[in-house]
C-alpha cells in the first residue's frame, strides 16, 4: 500500500469505511492489525479475499448506504461461510472520518519508509522483467543503469535511476537493502557484486551467470579484493532445476527467491489467543 495510491483512493471518495481485523484466533487469511478501506463502487487493499472479504465488502456498503458509522462482526471461518481456514475473526467497521484518513495516510508512509530496498543494476531484459514483478510487492525497487535508452524501456512503476557510477547507489543505500546485478557488462557485475558484498549489512547479494561465471569471480575477488569472501553470494540467481532461459521466467524465480529472503527477516507475528 503506497501512501500516493491510497491517497488518490481517499480523495475521489467521500464515504468510506475502514474494514479492520481486530482478532484472529485459529488460522486465517491474514493476521490481526490487517486493513482495506471500502466504498459503494471501490475497494482499497485486502484481508485475505475469498469469502469473508466478500463478506465484509457487503456488510460495508450497506453500513454506508445506512448511514451508520461502525459494525463489528464475529465471523467463523469454515463450512457456515464456505471458507475453510478453521479459525474464528472478528472484524472491525467504521465510517473513516478526517483524522481516520490522515491517521491511515500516515501509517502508510511509516509503512513504507520502512520498506527492503532492492536495487536491481542493469535494466536489461531480466532486470525490467524483475521490476514488473517486484512493484506489486511489499518492497521499494529501485532500477539503476547508466543507459537512458534502456530505463527508457521500463514500464514498471518503480523508481529508476541513471548513474554513470551505480557502484555510488550501493554505498548510499539503507542497511538491509538487497542487491541484485545483472548488466550488460562482467567487469561492471564483478565491481558492483563486490561493492555489495563488502556490505556486512546487506540483506541479498545476487549476481546473475553460472557456476563457472562464479568461480571466475572467485578469483578475480582473490586477485583484487584483499580478503573478500564470497560465501554470502548468490550466483547463479533463482537456481531451480528449470532450464528455461526466459527473461520472465528467470525474473520470476529471482523474485521469489528475493522475498523468501526479505520475508525471514521480518518478525513473524502470533496469533492471539481465545
Amino acid at each position: 500500500m503506497t501512501p500516493g495510491t491510497l491517497a488518490a483512493f481517499l480523495a475521489r471518495n467521500d464515504a468510506v469505511a475502514a474494514v479492520r481485523l481486530v482478532r484472529v484466533r485459529g488460522s486465517s487469511p491474514r493476521d490481526a492489525g490487517v486493513e482495506m478501506f471500502v466504498t459503494a463502487r471501490e475497494c482499497f487493499g485486502t484481508i485475505g479475499g475469498g469469502q469473508l472479504e466478500y463478506m465484509m465488502i457487503d456488510e460495508a456498503r450497506m453500513m454506508l448506504a445506512r448511514g451508520e458509522d461502525r459494525a463489528v462482526k464475529d465471523v467463523p471461518l469454515g463450512p457456515e461461510i464456505g471458507q475453510c481456514c478453521g479459525g474464528r475473526v472478528e472484524v472491525a467497521i467504521k465510517r473513516m472520518g478526517w483524522s481516520d484518513r490522515e491517521a491511515a495516510l500516515d501509517l502508510a508512509k511509516r509503512e513504507n519508509a520502512t520498506l527492503p530496498h532492492v536495487y536491481i543494476f542493469g535494466a536489461g531484459h531480466v532486470g525490467r522483467a524483475l521490476a514488473g514483478f517486484l512493484e506489486q510487492l511489499p518492497v521499494r525497487c529501485v532500477v539503476v543503469d547508466p543507459r537512458a535508452e534502456e530505463l527508457a524501456l521500463c514500464t514498471a512503476q518503480v523508481e529508476l535511476r541513471l548513474s554513470a557510477l551505480p557502484e555510488a547507489e550501493i554505498t548510499a543505500a539503507p542497511p538491509n537493502s538487497a542487491f541484485v546485478v545483472l548488466t550488460h557488462d562482467h567487469a561492471l557485475d564483478f565491481l558492483l557484486t563486490s561493492e555489495a558484498l563488502a556490505r556486512a549489512d546487506a540483506a541479498y547479494v545476487g549476481m546473475i551467470g553460472s557456476a563457472t561465471k562464479r568461480a571466475k569471480f572467485r578469483n578475480w575477488c582473490r586477485d583484487h579484493c584483499g580478503r573478500l569472501t564470497i560465501d554470502r553470494l548468490i550466483c547463479p540467481i533463482g537456481a531451480t532445476e528449470s532450464q528455461d532461459k526466459r527473461p520472465a521466467v528467470i525474473a520470476a524465480f529471482v523474485a521469489a527467491e528475493l522475498m523468501k529472503v526479505l520475508t525471514e527477516k521480518e518478525t513473524q507475528p502470533t496469533e492471539s489467543a481465545d
